[in-house]
This record gives structure tokens, C-alpha cells and sequence, in this order.
């Protein structure tokens, strides 16, 4: 019989190594990003028999700092938001801004139908719904005749 020395760390270190390559923070493509000391927003997509509806949660953004783009079959969600407040006093003065952004990009379905997506931003929550397209769309059951 042989003793063998085992190293309990390595099981972790693999994961970890495996968790940084398959995290999408690790997406150098850039298709998500958000600027330094911000967070994307979470999104909600939810699919009934009609279409798909992506719920994104951005509160305190307005419609207008929004930009929802299509090409190539990837929806592509982004905005900027920019606030600056200045106050001067007799003896002080003081100058504060926020500056927020990102993007978020999704893969449609074959299914989809690019040519009525619609969105609205109510709430704090942007909604996009893109309905699928007639042949897409699950079909009743019918009765055959027989000859």
C-alpha cells in the first residue's frame, strides 16, 4: 500500500478557472456591459403561445434614455442617463452628477416576428414584446374525414 498526498485546493481552483471563463462578465465580446459602478438591470422573458414579452427593470430612468435596437436577429437594449445638480451659497458652492449606462443584447428565436416588436417604459419597467410569427403559433386540433 502507497500513501498518496492529496491536494484538497484543487477541486476549487478548477472551478474557479471554469467559473471565470463561463461567467457572462467574462464576455469580451462586449455584448453586455455596464459602466464602471453601475449594474445591469435584471431582466424577466417570459414566452406564452402569442410571443415573448422581456421585462427590464431600470427605475428612475426616463423613456427618452432608452435606445432598442434589432439587427441580425439580436435585440440589443441600452441606455445613458446623465443628471447633474449644481447649488451655490454666499459662502459655498457644490456640484454633484451621476452618470449611468449600459447594454444588454439577446439572440431572437426563428420564431420571432422582427416586424412588430413593440416597447413601452412604464413604471420603472421597459417593456418589449415581440410576438411570434402565424406559422409559429401552436395550431387547434382538427378533425380529419376519412374518404
Amino acid at each position: 500500500m502507497t500513501l498518496v498526498k492529496s491536494n484538497n485546493m484543487t477541486p476549487v481552483f478548477n472551478r474557479l478557472f471554469d467559473d471565470f471563463f463561463n461567467n457572462d462578465w467574462a464576455d469580451w465580446g462586449l455584448r453586455n456591459f455596464s459602466g464602471e459602478g453601475s449594474t445591469l438591470p435584471k431582466v424577466n422573458i417570459k414566452e406564452d403561445d402569442n410571443g415573448y414579452t422581456v421585462e427590464m427593470a431600470a427605475p428612475g430612468m426616463k423613456k427618452e434614455d432608452f435606445n432598442v435596437n434589432l439587427d441580425k436577429q439580436v435585440l440589443t437594449i441600452s441606455a445613458e442617463a446623465k443628471e447633474e445638480k449644481e447649488e451655490k451659497k454666499a459662502n459655498y458652492s457644490r456640484k454633484e452628477f451621476n452618470y449611468q449606462s449600459f447594454q444588454r443584447s439577446f439572440s431572437l428565436p426563428e420564431t420571432a416576428d422582427d416586424e412588430k416588436i413593440s416597447a413601452q417604459y412604464k413604471d420603472g419597467i421597459l417593456n418589449i414584446y415581440i410576438p411570434k410569427k402565424e406559422e409559429a403559433k401552436p395550431k387547434p386540433a382538427k378533425t380529419i374525414a376519412i374518404a
